[in-house]
Order: C-alpha cells, then structure tokens, then sequence
C-alpha cells in the first residue's frame, strides 16, 4: 500500500462536465462543453423552455387568441374574467355563463352578474375571426373559442378593458410587439457595438479615447429622461408601424453602450495574441481581424450578453408606452395594454387590468435567467 510523502496534499478532482467521461471531454468541441454545462444549470433550462414558449406564441399568435386585438364588445367594459366550467352534466363540456351588467341609478356604478340560467359552448380549433400567421398565411381557426362564431355574447377569460376588447386576445396579440422589439433593437445594439466596440479595442490611440468619451457621455444620461425626450421627439402623425421601428432604434442608440465596451476589453485581450499578429502581418484587413480571426473567440460571450440585454429592451418599451411616450394604439404592446394602470380607481374596481402585467414580469424572469445559464455556460472552465 503506497502512503502518501508528508506535507503532500492532493489536488481537487476537477469537474466532470459529461459525467464521468474524461476523453470525451478532452475532445469534445467549445459548444459542446457550453451545452454540458448549460444542462446543468436548471434555472437557465427553465427560463430556455419559457422563453421559447413566448417566442411560439409570436409565431401563432392569431391562433391562440380567441379573438382578433380589435375585437370589442361596448357593452362589457371592464368586465370581469368567466368562470372557465370544464364538466356539463357529467361529460366533458368547455362552456361559460354569459354575463350581464346591472348600473346602480344612485351611484352609477357597474356590477356584473353571471347569468347561470345560460351558458356560452366553447370548442377547441373552433372557426372564428380570420388572421394571417406571420403576416401571409390565411387562417381562420383559433385554439379556443365559441362554438358559435356568430355568439352575440362575448367571452372573456381574462376580463374586458375600457373599451371591452378581451384582455387575453390583446396580451396574446401584444406579445408578438414586446418579444420581438428586444430581438430587433438587440440586433442593430449588436452591429454597432461590434464595429464600435471592436474599433476601439482593435486600433485603439485617438479612436479609442474618442469613442470611450461618447459611450462614458452616453451612459451618465439618465436613462428614463432620455427615453422621455427622444421618444418625445418621434412626430404623432407617424404611423403605427414608423413608431414601431422609432422606438427601436431609439432604445438601440442607448443600449450597445454595454456590450461596446465588453468586446473592446475582448478585443484589447486578443490584439497581442501570436495568431493575430501572423494575420496582421500576412496582409489581413482590419475588417478580416475583426469578423474572420477575433470575433469567433468569443462568440458564446456575445450570445451570452445579448440574451442578459433583451430583458432590458422589453422594460424600457413598456416603460415607454406605459408612460404614454411609446407605442400608441391601435399597436397593441403589453406597455400599451398597462396604460390603464395608472389609474388607482381603475385598479381597485377592475384589478384584472394589470393581468399584462404578470406576463411583463415572467418574461423577463426567463430571459434573466437564460442569459445567467449561457454566461456560466460560455466560459465551462470556469
């Protein structure tokens, strides 16, 4: 038996990422390794797996919400959420109970009352309202709705608003605008903090002072005036889809600040390195050291920070549109949508309201959580 030299200590054993497979993980790939150690971060698989839910609910929009965004009843506002009943009688049977309003002549207020005497069928893939699944393909079926498309009676499982559109029509509908507005201002953030940022790393001298100046000068504005003043700024007569695009490039010229100034420190770590010199000096272009040779060695970084940044878009247009700065309607944003929340009496009487709210909240949970997930993933050394 072989004892152990006195003063000898023993090295930690390191950490297994294929579970106990040591070849397969010295020969396994960078991206590989990020998907070991993605796997083990339970969190972040969560926050993939909702987060990827969200973005099918993008796709299908029009076909998961019962109605269309401009769909209303007057005669319901601020109606309160249906009782969803699952049995009739024994057998399985979707179905609401209508509901009727009752205006108390001395104080005018509106309460509701289901009407138990009957009842509004619901079906699953029921005909109703026609939509256009990403823009071009024709449809007309929806996952759940009224048996009847020609129902007199609305139904409303989530409640009606001022205006008495069903708040789960609109929060499906408003979801394609606040998931997508991260995606679109991230990638144009992207663009100009790689060039920007890599410029900066790469050359650096007079260039990198000057572009250090502006994104210092950038980040101590502060953020919500700023968006005030530069959303201020975009004309009213612009339409919805011109405002659409304003706002984000008005949220892209504030957030690449960040990421600029991570893939110069990448940049300034790599620009010394022995096979970047070896492209300098057979003749590569700033362009090629950038994209072809720098760029690529930490890519899982980028992917990494872009997904800890789509939290952050989604925030400030909601802020923006709840504000009354952002989107208008008819766009319908979850931003757009909390706008009544600013009234208390509206809380107080008509709580589900802020149901769009919930919806704000747990996308940005998943998201954060996604990005905690590929940040430790992308470095599986670490």
């Amino acid at each position: 038996m072989t004892q152990a030299l006195p003063g000898y200590q023993a090295e930690p054993a390191e950490v297994d990422l294929a579970e106990g497979n040591e070849p397969e993980v010295a020969v396994a790939s960078q991206w590989k390794l990020m998907w070991w150690s993605f796997k083990r971060h339970r969190l972040a698989v969560v926050g993939a797996i909702i987060t990827l839910w969200f973005y099918l609910v993008v796709v299908f929009a029009g076909f998961l919400a019962p109605y269309s965004g401009d769909f209303y009843s007057a005669d319901h506002a601020y109606a309160p959420p249906q009782q969803l009943h699952v049995v009739d009688g024994g057998d399985f049977g979707l179905y609401v109970h209508p509901l009727t309003g009752k205006q108390d002549p001395k104080t005018l207020e509106l309460t509701w009352a289901e009407d138990r005497s009957a009842k509004i069928e619901l079906g699953l893939f029921v005909k109703g309202e026609e939509y256009k699944l990403l823009g071009f393909i024709p449809g007309d079926r929806h996952l759940i709705g009224p048996k009847d498309p020609n129902a007199q009676q609305p139904v409303y499982l989530f409640g009606a608003d001022k205006n008495g559109h069903d708040i789960l029509s609109r929060m499906i509908h408003g979801t394609v605008v606040s998931m997508t507005i991260g995606l679109v201002g991230i990638a144009i953030s992207l663009v100009i903090s790689i060039i920007l940022g890599g410029l900066s790393g790469l050359l650096g001298g007079v260039v990198d002072t000057v572009i250090q100046r502006v994104i210092e000068f950038l980040m101590s504005l502060p953020a919500i005036p700023l968006w005030m003043a530069l959303a201020a700024a975009v004309p009213p007569s612009w339409g919805p889809l011109q405002r659409y695009f304003a706002i984000v490039v008005i949220l892209s010229m504030i957030g690449w600040t960040g990421l600029a100034r991570e893939v110069r420190g990448k940049f300034m770590a790599l620009r010394e390195e022995e096979y970047i010199n070896a492209a300098r000096v057979d003749g590569a272009s700033r362009g090629r050291l950038i994209f072809r040779h720098m760029l690529p060695q930490f890519t899982s970084h980028i992917i990494a920070g872009l997904s800890l940044s789509i939290p952050g878009m989604i925030l400030a247009e909601t802020s923006l549109s709840w504000l009354g700065l952002g989107l208008q309607p008819p766009v319908v944003s979850w931003g757009v949508l909390l706008q009544e929340a600013q009234n208390v009496r509206v809380i107080t009487t008509s709580p589900w309201i802020m149901i769009p709210g919930i919806a704000v909240v747990v996308a940005v949970l998943a998201l954060n959580f996604l990005g905690d997930g590929l940040r430790d993933a992308a470095d599986p050394y670490s």
